[in-house]
C-alpha cells in the first residue's frame, strides 16, 4: 500500500505506485481538472509523476506559485513550437522563466519582425486550442545528442554535450515538437491560454559575445485572462513612468555615448540631485554620523589585501602611473576602514559611525545599462558603522527606524524586509554566525517588522538585511541594507582598545539607505510619474503674467518667492495665458501663479495646483504659508 499524506494533514491510501493525476482525481474531478503538476516530497513534478512510496502530496494548480512557474514555463516551449512550425530552418537554443514571463533564444537566417510576432502569438493560440497532451521521455545522454543532431538542432546537441556522458536526459513532446527540459511541465497545451508576445532582443549565445548573436523572443504568461490584463495594464502605465522618457521631457538628464553609463545632470536634474543628498546629509547629521570622504583611486595592493582583487577584478576600471597600478574604487569600505585606523580608538568611541556620499565606478557591460537605474558611475549614500558584537542588535533597531522614516518621507509606505543566512561557503565559526543572524532577526523584531528568511543568501563573510520597498504600480526595489561584515576588519588590521586594555577587532556593518543616488532619483521619478512632490521639485513654483503690464508686478512677486527660499521661475513670454499655462502644467510644476490686473491691484495672484487644480485667488504671503506648509510636511 502506498500512503499519501494531504496538505491539511489527511492520509490516503493506495494499492500500489499512483500518479500525481490519480490523487487529483481520487480527491474530485474539480481538481483534477484543474491540477498543473505535484508536489512530492517537496519537490514540483509532472502529473503523470509516479509516487512509489508513502509521501507527502499537495496539487499544484493555478493558484500556486510554483503552478504559475509551471506554466510560463511550459509557455515557452509552446513559442519555440510555433516558431517551428512557422519557421522550420530555426534553431531552438534555451528558454527559461524570468520574472513576469518568459524568453526563447533562436537562431534564424534574418530577424524575426514586429508581424512574425503577431504571426507567432496567433500560431500559439491555435496549438493551445489544440490541447495536445505533453508527454515525457528520459535518453541517455549520447542518444539524445544523437537525436538532436539527426533533426538538425546543433544547439540542442552541444548543451546536452556538456552534461556527464553518465547522466539521463528528459525530452517533452507535445504534438510535433520536442524539446530538452528538466520540467515540470503542464499536462497539456490546453492549460496555456493567457500569454502574450512582448518584443525581440538580440542575445549572444551562452553569453558570448565571440559567438553568434541569436534572436531573443520575450513573453509573459498568466493564470487568468484578468491577471493578464492587469499586467499590460502595468506595463503601459509604466512607459509612461519610465524615468528615461520624463528625464528628456523634464530635462533633468542625459547619457550620452561619449560617457557611456555615466549622467549627464541639467539644472534641473541637478537640483533634484541636491535636494537628495541635502535631505541625506541632515539624516546623518541627525543621526550620529560622521561623514567623511574617501579618494576615487586606490592602490592595487589594497583591493588584493580586501579580495576584491580576486573576486571584483573585472568589475573594476583600471589605472597605471609611475608603473603602480591603481583601480577606480567600486565601493567605499576600504576607504573608510583606512579612516577609521588613522589614531588609537577605544571602546568609548563605539559605535563609531561615517557616511560618504562616495562615488563608484564598475565597468558593468554595455548590454546591462539602463538610463540612470543601472549604470557605470555612481553615487552611494554608504556608511559604515564600527562596533562590538553586543551592538549590533542596537544599531540595526536604529537603522531601521530611521530607513523607515526616510523612506516615508520619499513617499514609500510599503517596505519588505528579508534577512540572508549563512552560505554553505562562509567564513568565521557556526557560534559567530549563529550569534549575527541572531542580532539581526532581534534589531528587526524589536522594530516591529515581519520578515521572511533568505536561507544561504548572506555575503561569504556574514548574513545581511535586505529592505526592499514597493512603489506606486506594486514593483519592488532592494535599496537599503545592513550587513554584518568581521573579514574586512581582519584583512586591514583594524584594532580598538577595549575595556580590559587590550586590542580587539571591531565589527563593520555595511549599511545604505537610498543605495545609489542615481538609481534612487529613477525610482523616484517613476514613483511620482515625473510629478516630485514639492520639497523635491526643480521648480516649485512658475509665475506668470497675462499682459506687460503686470510684468514688474511678477517681477516682484518672483523675487518675494525666491527670499522664502523657494524655487521660482518667471515666465513673462508675450504668449496666451492659457498656453503659458499648459506648457508649465507638462512641466509637472507643483503650482502656478498667475497675476492679471485684479491680482496686481490686490496684491495677490491666482494659484492653480498641478492636476488643474484652481485654488482661487490667495493673497502673496498666504500662499507662501500654504507652500511652506506643504515643503515642511513633505506632500
Amino acid at each position: 500500500m502506498i500512503q499519501i499524506t494531504l496538505p491539511d494533514g489527511s492520509q490516503r491510501q493506495y494499492p500500489g505506485p499512483v500518479t500525481v493525476a490519480d490523487v487529483a482525481a481520487s480527491i474530485g474531478a474539480g481538481l483534477a481538472k484543474a491540477a498543473l503538476a505535484g508536489r512530492v516530497d517537496g519537490k514540483v513534478v509532472d502529473t503523470s509523476f509516479v509516487i512509489e512510496r508513502d509521501a507527502p502530496v499537495s496539487i499544484v494548480t493555478a493558484k500556486d506559485v510554483d503552478g504559475l512557474e509551471v506554466i510560463r514555463h511550459s509557455t515557452a516551449h509552446l513559442l519555440a513550437y510555433a516558431v517551428k512550425e512557422l519557421f522550420r530552418e530555426a534553431q531552438v537554443t534555451i528558454g527559461p522563466v524570468i520574472e513576469h514571463g518568459f524568453f526563447y533564444d533562436f537562431s534564424y537566417k534574418r530577424p524575426f519582425t514586429p508581424e512574425d510576432l503577431v504571426a507567432i502569438e496567433k500560431r500559439m493560440s491555435e496549438l493551445s486550442a489544440k490541447d495536445e497532451p505533453v508527454v515525457r521521455r528520459v535518453l541517455p545522454r549520447d542518444e539524445a545528442v544523437s537525436y538532436f543532431k539527426g533533426i538538425g538542432e546543433h544547439y540542442k546537441a552541444e548543451i546536452i554535450a556538456s552534461i556527464p556522458s553518465n547522466e539521463e536526459v528528459s525530452l517533452y513532446r507535445e504534438g510535433s515538437f520536442e524539446d530538452l527540459c528538466r520540467g515540470p511541465h503542464v499536462p497539456s497545451t490546453g492549460k496555456l491560454k493567457h500569454f502574450k508576445l512582448m518584443k525581440v532582443a538580440g542575445a549572444y549565445w551562452r553569453g558570448d559575445h565571440r559567438n553568434e548573436m541569436l534572436q531573443r523572443v520575450y513573453g509573459t504568461a498568466w493564470a487568468s485572462k484578468e491577471d493578464l490584463q492587469q499586467y499590460l495594464t502595468m506595463l503601459e502605465e509604466a512607459e509612461k513612468r519610465d524615468h528615461r522618457k520624463l528625464g528628456r521631457e523634464l530635462n533633468l538628464f542625459h547619457i550620452d555615448d561619449h560617457a557611456p553609463g555615466v549622467v549627464f545632470w541639467h539644472p534641473k536634474g541637478w537640483t533634484v540631485w541636491q535636494e537628495v543628498e541635502q535631505y541625506m546629509r541632515r539624516v546623518y547629521r541627525d543621526n550620529g554620523y560622521l561623514e567623511v570622504k574617501g579618494p576615487q583611486i586606490l592602490d592595487k595592493t589594497l583591493w588584493e589585501k580586501t579580495g576584491h582583487w580576486d573576486k571584483y577584478r573585472e568589475n573594476m576600471f583600471t589605472t597605471e602611473s609611475e608603473k603602480r597600478d591603481y583601480a577606480l574604487k567600486p565601493m567605499n569600505c576600504p576607504g573608510h576602514l583606512l579612516i577609521f585606523k588613522q589614531g588609537i580608538k577605544s571602546y568609548r568611541d563605539l559605535p563609531l559611525r561615517y557616511g560618504e556620499f562616495g562615488q563608484c565606478h564598475r565597468n558593468e557591460p554595455s548590454g546591462g545599462l539602463h538610463g540612470i537605474m543601472r549604470v557605470r558611475g555612481f553615487t552611494q549614500d554608504d556608511g559604515h558603522i564600527f562596533c562590538t558584537e553586543d551592538q549590533i542588535q542596537g544599531e540595526v533597531t536604529a537603522f531601521t527606524a530611521l530607513l523607515q522614516k526616510v523612506y516615508k518621507d520619499f513617499g514609500f509606505s510599503e517596505i519588505i524586509y528579508k534577512l540572508s543566512t549563512r552560505p554553505e561557503k562562509r567564513i568565521g565559526t557556526e557560534e559567530s554566525w549563529d550569534r549575527a543572524e541572531k542580532a539581526l532577526a532581534e534589531g528587526l523584531r524589536a522594530s516591529g517588522c515581519e520578515f521572511e528568511y533568505l536561507p544561504g543568501e548572506g555575503a561569504f563573510y556574514g548574513p545581511k538585511i535586505e529592505y526592499t520597498l514597493k512603489d506606486a504600480l506594486g514593483r519592488q526595489w532592494q535599496c537599503g541594507t545592513i550587513q554584518v561584515d568581521p573579514n574586512l576588519p581582519e584583512r586591514l588590521d583594524a584594532e580598538f582598545v577595549g575595556e580590559d586594555g587590550a586590542r580587539h577587532r571591531p565589527l563593520m556593518l555595511h549599511r545604505a539607505i537610498v543605495g545609489s543616488l542615481e538609481r534612487f532619483i529613477g525610482i523616484l521619478i517613476e514613483q511620482h510619474a515625473g510629478a516630485l512632490p514639492t520639497w523635491l521639485a526643480p521648480t516649485q513654483v512658475v509665475v506668470l503674467n497675462i499682459t506687460d503690464s503686470q510684468a514688474e508686478y511678477a517681477r516682484d512677486v518672483a523675487k518675494t518667492l525666491q527670499n522664502q527660499g523657494l524655487r521660482v521661475e518667471l515666465d513673462l513670454r508675450n504668449e496666451k495665458i492659457t498656453y503659458k499655462i499648459r506648457e508649465h502644467s507638462l512641466q509637472k510644476v507643483p503650482f502656478i501663479l498667475v497675476l492679471g490686473d485684479k491680482e496686481k491691484a490686490a496684491s495677490a495672484a491666482a494659484v492653480r495646483a498641478r492636476g488643474n487644480q484652481d485654488l482661487g485667488v490667495m493673497a502673496v504671503e498666504s500662499f507662501v504659508e500654504r507652500i511652506r506648509e506643504d515643503i515642511a510636511a513633505k506632500r
